[in-house]
């Protein structure tokens, strides 16, 4: 038996021996005077003997797994009966009544103290088993702790970068808003310069007028979506008698031999388009009268 088990057999064994040496006390004392003390004897032997019968047939059973109702019945019921003596006895008494009261729950005590251990007997555990429980639950705690760390540390980091993505971000706008504060200061100023009295004045003395009327003028550019331009129709390609038809009446206008250089001048000078090419074929053929293709 193990020191572990002693702690609760040995209470056990203790409070039997002495509901026992009760029970036959009080069987001697409240018989001996109706019944010769041996038989007395008998009785308390018997009561103390059925007792320790069936206390040792339990504790066999439990030693092999097992368990009968019935057995445990006699057993409490030897208790109760070890318990019913005291108490009568108790009664009867003319002296000392309280304090034989006061012992008389022994009997039903040693019984809960043996139910007591048989529990403690169904759910011990070996060495072994108790080892391996304390290895789990100290890994457990391990991995508790080292989770806990590991999130600890995760929302340090993050608070850091937290903390050094904001201080970016205030020195980014601390940035603009001083770029745009300094810029705003000098469209400001050129605006109060072109908008001034002697802007117009200052641009008279180094711009020349494109006409009389003409005053000098200069814009800022204007910041903002910029407005579609709509595209230049395309101007359909002149045929080779539209084109013999405008050499030739340049030609007779003039009404003298031209070079093909003073006549490619005047033709654009006139705002027509053509190409090089076929000007220079169509000066030949008008100059040759020949029939236009």
């Amino acid at each position: 038996m193990n020191a572990k088990a002693a702690k609760t057999v040995l209470p056990a064994v203790a409070m039997t021996a002495v509901s026992m040496v009760l029970t036959l006390a009080v069987v001697l004392i409240w018989l001996g005077a109706a019944v010769p003390w041996p038989v007395a004897l008998v009785v308390g032997l018997g009561i103390d003997g059925g007792w320790l019968a069936t206390l040792a047939y339990e504790r066999r059973l439990a030693a092999q797994g097992d368990h009968n109702r019935a057995v445990t019945a006699v057993g409490w019921s030897f208790g109760a009966l070890a318990t019913s003596v005291l108490v009568a006895h108790a009664l009867t008494a003319e002296d000392s009544a309280g304090a034989w009261l006061a012992v008389a729950w022994l009997p039903i005590a040693a019984k809960a103290l043996w139910l007591v251990h048989g529990l403690w007997e169904r759910t011990a555990l070996t060495p072994v088993a108790l080892d391996a429980i304390r290895g789990i639950q100290q890994e457990a705690r391990d991995e508790a702790a080292v989770a806990r760390a590991r999130l600890r540390a995760e929302a340090s980091t993050e608070e850091t970068r937290l903390t050094a993505v904001t201080e970016a971000g205030a020195r980014v706008a601390r940035v603009q808003a001083k770029t745009a504060e300094t810029l705003s200061q000098a469209w400001s100023t050129l605006e109060t310069a072109r908008q001034g009295d002697g802007t117009n004045r200052a641009l008279t003395c180094v711009t020349e007028r494109v006409t009389p009327a003409s005053q000098p003028m200069w814009k800022l550019p204007v910041w903002g979506p910029s407005e579609s331009v709509p595209a230049i129709e395309a101007v359909p390609a002149l045929t080779n008698a539209e084109l013999d038809a405008i050499v030739a009446d340049i030609l007779h206008t003039e009404g003298s031999a031209m070079p093909y250089r003073e006549l490619s001048a005047r033709f654009r000078a006139l705002g027509h388009s053509a190409g090089e090419t076929r000007l220079r074929a169509s000066f030949g053929r008008v100059v040759r009268k020949e029939p236009a293709a």
